[in-house]
């Protein structure tokens, strides 16, 4: 297709013919009107003065009779620009005036009529058009009074010479707006649709141009840039998430393999043999354990949890992990404690209890405090070894966090740290996957709150934020409109 065909093709070309036609035809409505309402003007100023001067005649006709009728046609004839006057006797003869021809039949009624004539002074043989009033005078006579139109011809030909220029202006101008509207618009199309089959290449890192002006093809260029931006995010976590599961994956896959290849090679007894079962069956529940949370990860990000949101008291939550993970945390001599007030909460309460209490698991696992660093005060001791799990409405918010107080993690590592398969180097050497903070995040991110990571002096908060009832369901509700929501 040629580079014109491609611009009468586009819409902003179409959209300026079709309003090129309403205006045009709008210019000539309007003078159309105007000329409409010059003539009418005129033909009342015709008829009034005419009028008026049959009514002068006749009255000088019933007081000096055909003389002074004759007397008063001939001065007034004489006048520059004079009108048409020409007065005919009982047998239709003239008797006088300044009209040598008119139309067949004009002198034979009364009235006005519009006709064509020529005076007697005339040289040429030119007929002029004329308005004209027949009046019946006395004894028979007849008088005609009239006005030329010449003038009104004139001002429709000023109106039509008018007409023809203005709309002649406006096709010019509308057709050549309208190809640089166009011209402008197919700019910006093309390039948004080259960066477009670049993203189709692979080249995701590609962006729509937006320009300056903030109009609805800068809005739409804004939100597919976003558009763009959460989809290459998406595809580098699916990249991540492949090379991290073929990473990470790998060593206790192998770990178990060569387990069982040993306790075929070596084991004799049966207990040796149930020992090397029971040791491989440990690795697998800690790889479907893996799984499991990569799952639980996916489903939060696709937003497939949604429609298993309900309300329930975020309180009732913490108070349930408190008491799952009580006796774990004093099996490794810490206290797990609770603060929860009445919170009403909507959303997923199996993810946000997985949430909640992957957070206890980490900071039981990773929260005890340094051995090397004793506190002189027992209660500061004590405190040291407590972990607080609390559940409180701030604002329009819902915050469930957990506080420990072991060495924390460092704030340029905080970002770092909820990506998958992540585990900081003071962490290594604990069991682990490094999902338990992934998950957090992707539960929060998905009920349209986010997971923050503060600092206890010393210790860790992490802190679940998330939209209360009603904030929940509004904004759920705006970004999935077909899922039915609960009202609080």
């Amino acid at each position: 297709m040629t580079a014109f065909g491609k611009l009468i093709r586009t819409t902003a070309f179409r959209l300026t013919l079709v309003y090129l036609f309403l205006f045009a035809l709008f210019a000539a409505s309007l003078l159309g009107y105007f000329a409409w309402n010059t003539r009418r003007m005129i033909n009342e100023q015709i008829t009034a003065t005419v009028n008026a001067e049959i009514a002068e005649i006749e009255t000088i006709y019933e007081r000096r009779g055909l003389q002074g009728l004759a007397l008063t046609l001939g001065r007034r004839t004489l006048r520059p620009g004079a009108n048409l006057y020409l007065v005919t006797t009982p047998a239709g003869t003239a008797f006088g005036g300044n009209v040598e021809s008119l139309s067949p039949g004009v002198m034979a009624s009364s009235g006005w009529s519009e006709t064509a004539y020529r005076r007697l002074d005339e040289q040429d043989t030119a007929h002029h058009r004329a308005l004209v009033r027949v009046t019946q005078l006395n004894n028979g006579f007849r008088l005609l009074v009239g006005r030329d139109l010449d003038e009104r011809r004139r001002l429709f030909g000023i109106v039509a010479k008018a007409a023809q220029w203005s709309l002649l202006v406006v096709i010019v101008l509308g057709l050549g707006g309208g190809i640089f509207v166009a011209r402008r618009v197919l700019r910006r199309i093309d390039a948004m649709t080259g960066t477009t089959r670049r993203i189709m290449a692979g080249d995701l890192s590609g962006r729509l141009p937006v320009g300056r002006s903030g109009d609805e093809l800068d809005r739409l260029a804004e939100n597919l840039n976003a558009m763009l931006e959460r989809i290459e995010a998406l595809m580098m976590g699916l990249k991540e998430v492949s090379d991290n599961i073929a990473h990470d994956l790998k060593t206790p896959l192998t770990r178990l393999r060569n387990r069982a290849e040993e306790a075929l090679a070596s084991s004799g007894s049966e207990a040796e043999y149930r020992a090397a079962l029971e040791r491989t069956i440990e690795e697998s529940d800690g790889l479907i354990r893996t799984f499991n949370a990569l799952l639980m990860i996916a489903r939060a990000e696709s937003g497939q949890a949604r429609g298993n949101m309900d309300d329930f008291d975020a309180a009732d939550v913490a108070k349930g992990i408190h008491e799952l993970y009580e006796p774990l945390a004093e099996d490794d001599g810490l206290t797990l404690r609770v603060k929860a007030a009445p919170s009403a909460l909507h959303g997923n309460r199996e993810l946000i209890s997985q949430a909640l209490a992957n957070l206890v698991e980490n900071a039981i696992k990773y929260g005890k405090p340094d051995p090397a660093v004793q506190p002189l005060d027992a209660a500061v001791a004590a405190r040291s070894k407590e972990i607080l799990i609390e559940a409180r409405r701030e604002g329009d918010s819902v915050l469930l966090s957990v506080t420990d107080h072991g060495p924390g993690i460092p704030e340029g590592d905080r970002k770092h740290a909820v990506e998958r398969f992540v585990r900081l180097e003071a962490s290594r050497t604990l069991p682990g996957s490094g999902l338990g903070l992934s998950l957090a995040s992707a539960v929060a991110t998905l009920h349209g709150g986010e997971l923050r990571l503060g600092d206890a002096h010393p210790g860790l908060v992490a802190t679940l934020a998330i939209p209360s009832r009603a904030a929940s369901g509004d904004r759920l509700a705006a970004q999935t409109p077909d899922v039915p929501q609960k009202v609080a």
